[in-house]
Order: C-alpha cells, then sequence, then structure tokens
C-alpha cells in the first residue's frame, strides 16, 4: 500500500511536483555535497532541469545520476554539476569557453551567473537539441559551434574560464592556451574509475595553480581517452 504521504504527492499538478523535487534535488543532494555558494543554489533551483533532459528521461530529471545523452554523452550528476559551478566561480561579464554542450543545461547555467558563453559540441544534432533547450528557457548568453574542439578548435582572444564536461586522460596543452592569466580552468583528468576533479588557476603566462576538488568518473571526450595497453 502506498504511504498517505506519497499518494498526497502524485496527486499534486504536474508543475507543483516539478518545484518540490528541484528542490529536494538541491537541498537533499547538492547542499549536502559541499555546494554552498548561494549564487549557484539559486540558479539550480530556478532553472528547469527537466526541459533539458531527454523526453524519454523526463522522469529522472532530479535523481542523482547520468542521463545518456547520445553518442556516449551524457548529462552530468546535478552534485556534479553544482560542485562545477560553484568551482569555477563566474562572474558577470566574463567570457566561458565550454567543451561538450550536450543537452545545454550547463551551458544556460553558466550563462544565468552572468557569463558570457561560446559553447563547443562534436555532435550537430546534440548542438541543434541544445539550442532549442536554451531558445525553450529563454537563455540568450550561450552561443554553440560545432567543432572537434580538441582537435580543431581555434580561438585569437583566451577565456576567462574553461569548462570541459567530459573527462580527457591528460590534459592537452592547446586547452591551457585558452585560459588568460587570472583565469580558470575545470577538468576531470585521470583513468577511470578513480579520476580526479581539477580546477586549474593560471597564475600568468607560464605558472599554474591546481587544486584537487573531488574524485568522479565520467566518460570521456572524443579524442581524449588513455592510450591503448597491448598485451601479448
Amino acid at each position: 500500500m502506498l504511504s498517505p504521504l506519497f499518494t498526497r504527492f502524485w496527486n499534486l499538478p504536474m508543475s507543483t511536483q516539478a518545484e518540490l523535487a528541484r528542490e529536494n534535488m538541491v537541498e537533499n543532494q547538492i547542499r549536502t555535497w559541499e555546494v554552498l555558494d548561494p549564487r549557484v543554489l539559486e540558479v539550480l533551483g530556478r532553472l528547469h532541469r527537466e526541459d533539458f533532459v531527454p523526453e524519454r528521461f523526463r522522469g529522472m530529471a532530479f535523481v542523482d545520476v547520468e542521463l545518456p545523452l547520445g553518442h556516449g554523452e551524457v548529462m552530468l550528476k546535478p552534485v556534479v554539476e553544482g560542485r562545477v559551478l560553484q568551482a569555477v566561480a563566474i562572474e558577470p561579464g566574463q567570457r566561458v569557453l565550454e567543451i561538450g554542450t550536450g543537452s545545454g543545461f550547463l551551458s544556460a547555467c553558466l550563462a544565468e551567473l552572468g557569463g558570457r558563453v561560446h559553447s563547443v559540441e562534436l555532435h550537430a544534432d546534440l548542438a541543434d537539441q541544445a539550442r532549442r533547450n536554451l531558445a525553450g528557457a529563454g537563455i540568450a548568453g550561450v552561443t554553440v559551434e560545432v567543432c572537434d574542439a580538441l582537435t580543431d578548435y581555434a580561438t585569437k582572444e583566451p577565456f576567462d574560464c574553461v569548462v570541459l564536461t567530459g573527462a580527457v586522460f591528460a590534459l592537452p596543452e592547446r586547452v591551457r592556451g585558452w585560459v588568460r592569466p587570472g583565469g580558470r580552468l575545470f577538468a576531470i583528468t585521470g583513468e577511470s574509475p578513480a579520476m580526479q576533479a581539477l580546477l586549474h588557476t593560471r597564475v600568468d603566462a607560464t605558472h599554474w595553480q591546481t587544486e584537487s576538488l573531488f574524485e568522479t568518473d565520467i566518460p570521456y571526450l572524443t579524442n581524449a581517452t588513455p592510450p591503448r595497453h597491448f598485451t601479448l
């Protein structure tokens, strides 16, 4: 028999159910994973994450799991999204480069925190869907480019912040060149299943400071997997 509380929840309007589930996600998942920045919590509690989730997984929009997007890409867990947003500490007007647009949800969060976001996505169909998701949410501060960022992307002007939404076995040197002095670079590196989320801060042209944030395990970006080990 279903509990009275469970029954009352499912008798609520869908919009009310979503708001309660979103509040629970923020308060009982994200906040308890040491995400305490009020600006980040406000954005995650306001944006409709469910509108960025593929239709078949819409009912899992607020669950603490990765959600498949196609092409081996995933929508990161809400707790990981919260830690990323807190770590990069976007200030209004800062230029942000995101590698791996995915659903566009993290792009939206970065923009709502004040970033001017340029997002690069390898797969055209995901890029198109992300643009639709962003437009549907009324997010104007994001441009989405279709490109293999780790092999083909180039920029003449460095960014205040670079965020990689997929893992890399080792951080490519060319990615470091996209960060201006004083800027920040978030990347998850290493070999599955023991990866490290790292925040690199560029001190000057040649020096960096690196902070280890947490351990996790997420899919690799294309062309960023570990080298193959051959055995006899």
